[in-house]
Parts: structure tokens; C-alpha cells; sequence
């Protein structure tokens, strides 16, 4: 498919994920969007990323018009990036849509669309209706619902006259990472999901035969690359690279639920003086089931909930000259994957998310020395081997610290930009 026109020659994209209606409040980032659209200017974007909420919208048949997103419950969650919802805005969720696209229309930007839903994104809805009538479809049916949805939803953009501000369309997000791939317990799940997903993405042709569409898929998954469908429009991966980090949720069983947690060697040596023991932070009851709706494990909240940020960031520093050569070369290499598998399908490139991993939200790592230089080493890779778009960072995003570094930004989007 020839990419239309007048879409940029380069997506400079800034990772707005499902915080663009979750973060609406007072106060909040996105509560005045025309301004968040002029912060990214400044910083050199052109293109957002979002979960449009596509199912949740056009599949679910609930009422969206009083939306009112909510954090995980309480302090739960509140000190985790992207998880730190205050809660107290109210959105009509069709409007906000349209509302977005215009003020994207005003500052001339573009939107990546995308779903989150089978991931995290139902987790901070009022209540657990919009998870509900996500797991209530088949596995089997799930990206052709997808399909289905943002189909309707790209209708409702042509009626408003919206719809050229789309630069491609997303079934899901990391699709082997999330609820898709209920029933292949077992199996390489980026090869196994592929007939699903073709049926998802032949459906969204039949709707849009001439508009870009996609999957993209968590980290570069080497070795298992035939499982990318081949009628993809855009080959879009999400390099994120752990090294060092990967140490540390290994050393302390953060992720591994098939080992013993680590509580008192992570008490002792990550987190704050009076954090409670995992087992007695919770949401509180009538939030509990959020914790079904999001696929992040309750270790992993705990941890980033009640660690020093400082020691944290000293564990990996202290550690990162072991991983430094090992990090740099799997970026390289993930890259240089991704960018081959592109050009053999004769698609475009695309880097949605990246490049160290997924830290506190006061952590810093990502942010200082370290992250820069890999922000930095990130984008001349992706753009030495010409893909289409990149982030400079996930985090580089109103909803995180990292977006006061307006140089930092500008330098790397004027480096993707050639």
C-alpha cells in the first residue's frame, strides 16, 4: 500500500497511550489538549499515540457519554508511571475523541490509533463493565472486534471530516503480551497469534481497503518473525532492551511468579522505611477487581509503589557497566532485525515505544545520563536505517517527568527528522 501523501516524510511521535482521557482533571496534563498539542510542537513531534478506547467506544455498547476515569484505587498504583490517575475528571467519550483530532487538525498533527483494552486500559474505567464486555468475546473473534470497532470509529472521524489526521492504524498494542493470546498458553505466541490476526486485519480491509493497518508487537521478537502477518501496512516494534534492568527484576522475582518474592532482600535494599509487606498492599475491596483488568502484577506495583527512587536508580547505576556492551548491541541488533524484516515485506518502519524498560515514576535512569545517551544512540539508529517513525523515549510524554527536557526532545526529534 502507498502511504497517502500527506503524511509526513517522518513521524516524530510522542507515547500519549490512554492518558489523553485518563489524565483530565483539574490540573491534569490533558485537561486542555490544544495546549499539550502545542508542548509537543515545541519539542519537535508531529504524531501522537493513543488508545483510541476503540472497543470500549464502537464494541462494547455501554454508555461513553459520562466517562470517568479512575486510578487503581486509593495511594495503589500512585507512584507507577502511567498508573498515577487522580480521577475526578468526567469525559464524553466520543466527544473527547473528536476533540483530540481537531486540536491535532489546529497544531497540524497526526495520530497513531491503537488499543490498549486487552492490556490495562479497562482497568481504570468507573467500574468493571468495559472489562467484562472485553473478555466476554472469544479469543478467537478478539482482533476481528478490534477491527470492527476502530473501523466504526474511523467512520465516525470521516463524518467529522477528522479522518486525515490518522497516519495508520493499530488492531492492539504488544499483541503477544495481552489477552489475545488466551488459549495458546504454551505455544510461541507471536507465531501462534498470526492466523488470528490476519483474520483481524483482513476484516479492517474489507471495511478500509485503502487506509494503513497493523499490529505491533513488544520488544523485536528475533526468531519468531514469520509470525508477523504479511498484510501489515507498517512494521512497528517496540525495542525495549531491560540489560540492567532485567537484572533487577530477576534478582528480586518482581515479574517471575514462579519463584518466591524477595521481600525482605527487596525491603532492604530498594525500598522506603516503612513500606508494608506485598501481601498487605492492596487496592482497597471494591477496587480489587482492576487488578484482573490490568496484565501488571501486584510484585511490580508493590515494588514501584514503595521504592526510594534514589536507591533504585543507585541498584541499576551500580550495576550498568556489567550490562552496557549487551544493552547497546541488542538495540543495535533489534533495530537492524526490524528494519530487514520491513524492507523484505516492503513496508514501512516504525518504533512506537522504547528503549531501556518500564522504571518507577520517580525514577530517573531512564531520564538521566544513561537513558539519554541510549534516547540518543536510539534515534540515530532508527534513523540510519530509515524507519518512518520513532519516539525519542516512552517516557518523553506530558503524563511523565521526562517531558520538562525540552532539549533533549528537540535534538532527538530534529535527528529523526534528518
Amino acid at each position: 500500500m502507498t502511504l497517502s501523501p500527506h503524511l509526513p516524510d517522518k513521524l516524530t511521535i510522542s507515547l500519549w497511550d490512554f492518558s489523553w482521557y485518563t489524565r483530565t482533571g483539574p490540573g491534569e496534563p490533558f485537561a486542555d489538549l490544544d495546549r499539550a498539542f502545542e508542548e509537543a510542537v515545541t519539542r519537535g513531534y508531529n504524531t501522537v499515540r493513543i488508545c483510541a478506547m476503540p472497543f470500549l467506544l464502537f464494541g462494547s455498547r455501554l454508555d461513553t457519554g459520562k466517562l470517568r476515569p479512575s486510578g487503581l484505587g486509593g495511594a495503589y498504583g500512585q507512584r507507577m508511571r502511567w498508573y498515577d490517575v487522580g480521577g475526578g475528571g468526567e469525559i464524553d467519550g466520543r466527544a473527547w475523541l473528536r476533540e483530540l483530532f481537531e486540536a491535532a487538525l489546529r497544531h497540524d498533527c497526526f495520530v497513531i490509533l491503537s488499543s490498549w483494552e486487552y492490556q490495562q486500559s479497562p482497568s481504570f474505567g468507573e467500574d468493571r463493565a468495559w472489562f467484562d464486555a472485553l473478555m466476554a468475546v472469544d479469543p478467537e473473534r478478539r482482533p476481528e472486534a478490534l477491527a470492527d470497532a476502530l473501523a466504526d470509529l474511523i467512520d465516525f472521524l470521516v463524518i467529522h471530516g477528522l479522518d486525515d489526521r490518522i497516519a495508520f492504524t493499530e488492531l492492539h498494542n504488544e499483541v503477544q503480551g495481552s489477552r489475545l493470546t488466551e488459549g495458546l498458553e504454551g505455544q510461541d505466541k507471536v507465531v501462534a497469534l498470526r492466523p488470528r490476526l490476519e483474520r483481524g486485519i483482513a476484516r479492517f480491509k474489507e471495511r478500509h481497503p485503502n487506509r494503513p493497518v497493523t499490529v505491533n508487537y513488544a520488544k523485536v521478537p528475533v526468531g519468531s518473525l514469520r509470525g508477523v502477518p504479511r498484510e501489515v501496512d507498517v512494521a512497528v516494534f517496540h525495542p525495549y532492551v531491560y540489560g540492567v534492568l532485567d537484572e533487577l527484576l530477576a534478582t528480586f522475582a518482581i515479574r517471575d511468579r514462579g519463584r518466591p518474592f524477595a521481600q525482605e532482600p527487596v525491603r532492604r535494599e530498594l525500598l522506603r522505611p516503612g513500606a508494608p509487606d506485598l501481601a498487605d498492599w492492596t487496592p482497597p475491596p471494591g477496587d480489587l477487581w482492576r487488578l484482573e483488568a490490568t496484565t501488571v502484577g501486584p510484585r511490580e506495583i508493590y515494588v514501584h509503589d514503595w521504592c526510594d527512587p534514589d536507591r533504585w536508580d543507585a541498584w541499576l547505576y551500580d550495576r550498568y557497566a556489567m550490562h552496557r556492551l549487551a544493552m547497546e548491541q541488542r538495540l543495535t541488533t533489534w533495530i537492524e532485525a526490524a528494519a530487514d524484516w520491513a524492507a523484505g515485506s516492503g513496508v514501512p518502519l516504525v518504533f512506537g515505544e522504547g528503549w531501556i524498560g518500564y522504571t518507577p515514576l520517580h525514577g530517573t535512569f531512564e531520564e538521566g545520563p544513561v537513558g539519554a545517551a541510549f534516547c540518543r544512540r536510539a534515534v540515530e539508529e532508527s534513523a540510519r536505517v530509515g524507519a518512518w517513525g520513532a519516539v525519542v523515549c516512552s517516557n518523553a510524554a506530558p503524563q511523565h517527568p521526562m517531558w520538562q527536557d525540552i532539549a533533549l526532545q528537540r535534538e532527538c526529534n530534529a535527528v529523526l527528522r534528518g
